[in-house]
């Protein structure tokens, strides 16, 4: 049997340029939550299989990578369907698995409870450009949290943290489930068939208004039904002003405490932003999840076409796993996509310490390497990074190369 070089498909090796840009954004990240209170926390990978089927985790459950049973549990003879060959599965997201940490651990948890999560998820997905079937996730969730000061939290840590990787021109969409199912309420829609409306709508940047009613059309909803609910949509502009306007639509459909939870935290986040970023109301924004109860948000930038994003409320995850009801909201920035844009910037990764190389010449002395090494790790203690490397023959070609790598000082070391 053949040995295969390449990766999975939908996996990559990351090469050493990548890792120092990822392990630079982690580290700022870490940084920036932290300064808001977010704790780091871990799960493991591996899910349990009834977890991850729970119906919670939407579209994402038909792309589990499943784990087979193993030794006596395997019982390939007497399985009536793939289901009976598998006890576990990898993580399709970090917050089915928070939901379940929380769960376990919440007698030891300070509340609200503010996590930082970071780490790879796997999805048997179909693989194309930015799209992989394993990569990282940077997750924060306040649990245990109703007010609006959780979704105001999240928004201002989320902004930060890309204002200081260096992305201003951004726009943060915000909206509310609750908001979602009053215009289809007033509209006389069944309620078993909201959440296909609610996919079709998504589709909305792609295919427009037009777009969106002649598939809701050609999906066999009434047509007057179809035309009121467009007409919802029609001359709907973004600002706070928007949210009235639309409350006054729908009347009894909506309670006016989520028409003031979302001006509330428009105005406070818009009066206290650090980049010049947009806030808007959108009341299309749909997210695809639907475990979210309430509040969503996705922030969009020019640089990538879609979200970089993205999160909201999930109120009622949490108490599947305790028996009683958890307030919990969530904000998720695109890792992959971040790395990518950035990558495509040529970002520069801010470094205040010195990177000095010392170029040893073959054949040197134990004795004067000795000293060469003491003094490498004297500038060490000091902060600055020092490579130690044999003098390659093309020395010219040698610098070049680590310059790349960000050595900009040399230091020669030749025999006596």
């Amino acid at each position: 049997m053949e040995l295969i070089k390449k990766p999975v498909t939908g996996m990559k090796d990351i090469l050493p340029d990548e890792m120092r840009l990822r392990d630079h954004v982690i580290a700022l990240a870490k940084d920036t939550y932290g300064k808001y209170g977010f704790q780091s926390m871990q799960t493991p990978c591996v899910e349990h299989i009834e977890n991850l089927s729970s119906n919670q985790g939407g579209e994402n459950e038909k792309l589990i990578f499943k784990i087979m049973k193993r030794g006596e549990k395997l019982d390939i003879k007497n399985a009536g369907s793939a289901n009976d060959l598998c006890d576990s599965g990898l993580r399709y997201d970090l917050t089915l698995p928070l939901s379940r940490y929380f769960a376990n651990n919440q007698s030891k948890l300070l509340m609200p409870f503010k996590a930082l999560q970071m780490g790879n998820v796997f999805r048997a997905d179909r693989p194309q450009k930015g799209r992989f079937r394993e990569f990282m996730q940077c997750d924060i969730d306040i649990l245990g949290d109703a007010t609006n000061l959780a979704e105001i939290e999240l928004i201002n840590a989320t902004t930060t943290l890309l204002y200081r990787l260096g992305f201003k021109d951004f726009t943060v969409r915000i909206n509310d489930r609750r908001i979602l199912k009053a215009m289809a309420n007033a509209c006389d829609f069944d309620a078993d068939r909201q959440d296909e409306i609610f996919i079709i709508l998504d589709k909305l940047d792609k295919i427009g208004l037009e777009g969106v009613k002649e598939e809701l059309v050609s999906a066999g909803f009434d047509s007057e039904k179809v035309n009121k609910y467009i007409d919802l949509f029609d001359g709907t502009d973004k600002g706070v002003q928007a949210i009235d306007s639309l409350a006054a639509k729908l009347g009894e459909s909506l309670g006016q405490e989520v028409a003031e939870n979302l001006k509330e935290i428009i105005k406070t986040t818009d009066a206290v932003k650090k980049a010049e970023y947009k806030i808007e109301f959108d009341p299309s924004l749909v997210r695809g999840m639907s475990y979210y109860t309430g509040t969503i948000f996705e922030i969009g930038m020019d640089e990538f076409k879609g979200s970089v994003a993205g999160g909201g409320r999930y109120d009622a995850m949490i108490g599947n796993f305790t028996g009683s009801a958890v307030p919990a909201c969530g904000f998720s920035i695109g890792f992959e996509r971040i790395i990518t844009i950035l990558m495509e910037k040529e970002y520069k990764i801010p470094d205040e310490s010195r990177h000095t190389a010392f170029l040893v010449e073959k054949g040197m002395s134990a004795k004067r390497l000795s000293e060469i090494m003491k003094e490498a790790d004297a500038l060490r203690q000091k902060g600055e990074t020092v490579l130690v490397a044999v003098m390659a023959k093309n020395r010219k070609f040698q610098k070049e190369s680590l310059n790349i790598q960000g050595y900009s000082e040399f230091k020669d070391f030749y025999n006596d």
